[in-house]
């Protein structure tokens, strides 16, 4: 496994049938319908103008895109500009490997070099295995809203977790 900046051109149609993916057949993604080419573009140039990352892992032995992990602002205001709220979106073929831990190391290592405070994660409440990933990279449960979506014809509820990050404890106003 080679870990990787992502960029559009390389890795943006590998990275829109992940989340398509997670739209059709999980609930990683409270969404019906699946995203476009141009939707993604945009969500990178947006990734790009606010230098979040997007990093993803290849795997070695036949070069595709095993996942990814991004972040962005946790909310708009600026009194949140230093929590921000990841995503880390695995392959279907290369899930239970190690990828999601992998990507969640390096995003962390990542927010703290660029002086991020806290790290978010909305998990679904039911996704048992994202939820022990967290909690053995440090994440507590911050709450849960309950039956805060509607998709697969159930209610789903949506757990946070949270990571104070060994960043500055201060900013300036």
């Amino acid at each position: 496994m080679t870990l990787i900046e992502c960029d559009f051109a390389s890795h943006g149609e590998s990275i829109l049938a992940i989340f398509n993916d997670a739209i059709v057949n999980t609930t990683a993604l409270y969404e019906y319908l699946p995203r476009t080419t141009a939707y993604v573009e945009g969500w990178f140039q947006a990734k790009r103008n606010a230098d979040l990352p997007v990093i993803g892992l290849i795997d070695d032995a036949s070069g595709r895109l095993m996942g990814f992990a991004s972040y962005g602002a946790f909310r708009p205001q600026a009194a949140f500009r230093t929590s921000v709220e990841h995503s880390v979106y695995v392959d279907a073929e290369f899930r239970q490997r190690g990828v999601a831990r992998r990507l969640m190391t390096a995003l962390i290592e990542r927010a703290e070099a660029q002086g991020y405070h806290l790290m978010i994660g909305g998990i679904d409440a039911e996704n048992a295995a994202s939820i022990a990933l967290h909690e053995r990279l440090g994440f507590e449960h911050s709450g849960t809203v309950r039956e805060s979506a509607f998709k697969f014809d159930r209610w789903l509820d949506l757990a946070f977790y949270q990571r104070v990050l060994a960043a500055p404890h201060s900013v300036d106003a």
